[in-house]
C-alpha cells in the first residue's frame, strides 16, 4: 500500500505544520514497532541545504524522538549502495521544498527516482512540502523555470490529477489555469496536508483547506472543501 502526505506549504521552523508533523511522526513509529523510528530528509528541490535539514532534525528529534539521516546528492558523488542503506532504515521519507523541476531531474541523473520509487511500491509513508508535495502527480504548477512566472509542469505521475500547492497564496493565478485548460485539479493550502493511500485521497491534516477545483465546463471553477478525517 502507497502512502503519500502532501504538504501544501508553510515553514516547519516556525512550527506552523506541527499537527502535521506530529502525525507524521506517529505513524512512523507504528512502523517502527519496537525500534526507534527514522526519517530520511531529501532536501534536493533546495540544493542539498543543511540549514533546512537541521531545522528538520530539531523538529523531528527535538520534539518527537524520532532518528534523522539525510539524503544528499547535489555536487557530490552518488554512492548507490550507502545511499540505499538509507532507505532501507526509513521509516518515512520526507521531501522539503524548493526548485521542483530541478529536483526531479537531479533525482533522474542520479538514479534517486528509483530509489524513491521502490520505497513508494514497498509501502514506506513518504511525506512533502510544496516541492515534495506535487512532484508525484501527473501535472504540477510551479515556478521552478521562472521564479514568479507559474506554469504546468510534468511530476513523476505516481498519482493521477494535477495540484498547486501554496494554494491560498495563488488562488487567482491557479484557478485562471485551471479554467482556461478546462481541467480539473487539486489546491492545497499552506498548513494543510491530503493523504492519498495507493493513488486515492483519504485524509485532510493541518488548520488549512484542501479543494477539488473543476473547470471543465470553461465558464467558472468550481471549488469543493475536501475533507476526510478517518
Amino acid at each position: 500500500m502507497s502512502r503519500v502526505i502532501c504538504i501544501g506549504g508553510g515553514e516547519i521552523k516556525n512550527r506552523e505544520t506541527l499537527a502535521i508533523d506530529e502525525y507524521i511522526a506517529a505513524e512512523a513509529k507504528k512502523a517502527a514497532g519496537e525500534r526507534r523510528a527514522c526519517g530520511l530528509f531529501i532536501p534536493t528541490a533546495s540544493h542539498d541545504c543543511m540549514p533546512y535539514y537541521n531545522t528538520f532534525h530539531k523538529v523531528y528529534t527535538g520534539i518527537f524522538d524520532i532518528k534523522t539521516d539525510v539524503a544528499l546528492t547535489v555536487g557530490r558523488e552518488f554512492d548507490r549502495e550507502k545511499m540505499a542503506a538509507k532507505f532501507a532504515r526509513a521509516d518515512f521519507i520526507y521531501v522539503g521544498g524548493g526548485n521542483t523541476v530541478y529536483m526531479l531531474e537531479q533525482w533522474r541523473e542520479t538514479g534517486l527516482t528509483e530509489l524513491i520509487r521502490a520505497a513508494f511500491e514497498r509501502g514506506v509513508l513518504i511525506a512533502g512540502l510544496s516541492a515534495g508535495a506535487i512532484c508525484w502527480f501527473e501535472d504540477m504548477y510551479s515556478d521552478s523555470v521562472v521564479e514568479g512566472e507559474y506554469a504546468m509542469y510534468s511530476g513523476l505521475g505516481w498519482i493521477k490529477g494535477k495540484i498547486s500547492p501554496h494554494y491560498n497564496e495563488r488562488t487567482l493565478d491557479f484557478d485562471e489555469t485551471v479554467l482556461y485548460n478546462r481541467f480539473r485539479a487539486w489546491g492545497i493550502e499552506n498548513n494543510a496536508a491530503l493523504e492519498f493511500s495507493d493513488g486515492e485521497p483519504v485524509r485532510t491534516l493541518g488548520s488549512g483547506k484542501v479543494f477539488v477545483l473543476d473547470g471543465s465546463d470553461g465558464v467558472s471553477v468550481k471549488k469543493t472543501e475536501w475533507k476526510a478525517e478517518l
